[in-house]
């Protein structure tokens, strides 16, 4: 193999590290708002029993605000919601999440776009739906994209984040029956039907990085279990499709801290995994931090730790949870709708050629794939850039357009 110029070399190592630090000061700048958040409990008024409800059923719902920063006006109206959905081993259980419409008088039926977040913590503070009144949450700047074309958008919190028991994090059926239910959701939710979400609104799906993994699950599980949604398209990127490959990849590197969340994520959906017999001291150290903080500041605890430094015995190297990590794998199923795929080249967090295998996968099923890598993009980068190219191809879903896939 040809080895590059020692110039190139370090042009490369340059590029790599300028992105690197571009994605760690604005997680830092953007996440760290959030770490600190802390959740009212508005008085909610009860419209269903969950033990009894259908996935999808409002639980509990009241207005609330939506600010992508803080102070900033938005013509909108929201509510937070808590909603009947299921668990990854299929029993029913409760998520969180928000319903976002624009205040512009349209009554007949809208675009609705269920939105799955990207990684914010364990903490319940951490949850979108908790940062959406005071401005800090991280990813409203890009949702506030989506409303500005006059579209509604729900967005889950996600099994455990902003509710009881701990957040399923990295768990794929889970997220996705989330980002599902949260859609019908939206749709029963009195005050969103008078503006125009209703069962006849054509729905789109997108998320990135955990969004990513839950968008992308949520595509895949629409046709079995939500198939009365009217689902157009799905736009997901930066997706960790193989959370084997993906945990390879960041042990030891700046990601680690999100193997030992996942880790906790995959524990509270699958107890019988008892994760605490393979943890050291330190190890139960950061577990417990973690729980209790969100996303920029786990991320620095975490970064360049080694399994080997929190563990007394690798639990990846376990059949069980080998098996439970390998159930959230992506690209077994096909969706059934077409899909916008992204990812940067040079994602320090999820492997590029992770993504590359999901197109491939889904392209030799028959999905009906738009491929889109992001030149030079790093992790953060990649979610930037690739917002506005997926929200307008969801636009064209939306408008009726021809896919125009290319997995050849």
């Amino acid at each position: 193999m040809v080895q590059p110029a020692p110039r190139a070399r370090r042009a490369t190592r340059a590029l790599r590290a300028t992105a690197l630090t571009a994605a760690t000061a604005l997680t830092l700048s953007l996440g760290l708002t959030n770490a600190t958040a802390t959740q009212s409990s508005p008085p909610y008024a009860a419209s269903a029993r969950a033990d009894s409800a259908r996935p999808g059923d409002i639980v509990r719902a009241a207005p609330t605000s939506f600010h992508p920063l803080p102070g900033q006006p938005t013509r909108t109206r929201a509510w937070h919601m808590e909603y009947r959905s299921t668990t990854a081993k299929g029993a029913p259980n409760v998520v969180s999440g928000t319903v976002i419409v624009p205040d512009d008088g349209r009554t007949g039926p809208r675009p609705l776009v269920t939105y799955a977040v990207g990684t914010v913590g364990l903490a319940d503070t951490c949850a979108p739906s908790a940062g959406f009144p005071k401005g800090t949450t991280v990813e409203a700047n890009l949702i506030q994209q989506l409303t500005a074309r006059g579209w509604a958008v729900a967005v889950t919190d996600y099994e455990g984040l902003g509710t009881p028991g701990d957040h399923t994090y990295t768990v794929g059926r889970a997220e996705g029956q989330a980002v599902l239910d949260a859609a019908r959701a939206a749709q029963r939710l009195p005050g969103a039907v008078q503006a125009g979400v209703t069962k006849d609104s054509p729905v789109g799906i997108m998320g990135y990085s955990q969004g990513g993994q839950a968008s992308s699950w949520a595509a895949e599980l629409h046709g079995t279990y939500a198939p009365e949604l009217k689902v157009k398209g799905t736009a997901t990127g930066g997706v960790p499709a193989d959370l084997l490959k993906v945990a390879d990849f960041n042990n030891g590197n700046i990601g680690a801290g999100l193997i030992l969340m996942a880790a906790v994520g995959q524990d509270a959906a699958f107890p019988e995994l008892d994760l605490a017999k393979y943890l050291n001291a330190k190890g139960r150290h950061y577990v417990d931090f973690m729980k209790r903080n969100c996303v920029a500041i786990d991320a620095i605890a975490g970064a360049f730790k080694k399994i080997s430094d929190v563990t007394v015995r690798n639990p990846l190297y376990e059949a069980d949870w080998q098996q439970r990590l390998r159930a959230s794998d992506l690209g077994t199923r096909k969706p059934d709708a077409p899909v916008f795929l992204y990812h940067g080249t040079l994602d320090e967090l999820i492997p590029y050629g992770v993504g590359k295998q999901l197109r491939a996968d889904w392209c030799a099923k028959g999905t009906e794939v738009r491929w889109a890598t992001i030149p030079l993009g790093e992790h953060v980068v990649g979610a930037i850039a690739g917002a506005v190219p997926a929200a307008n191809w969801l636009a064209d879903r939306f408008a009726g357009k021809p896919a125009r896939a290319n997995c050849g």
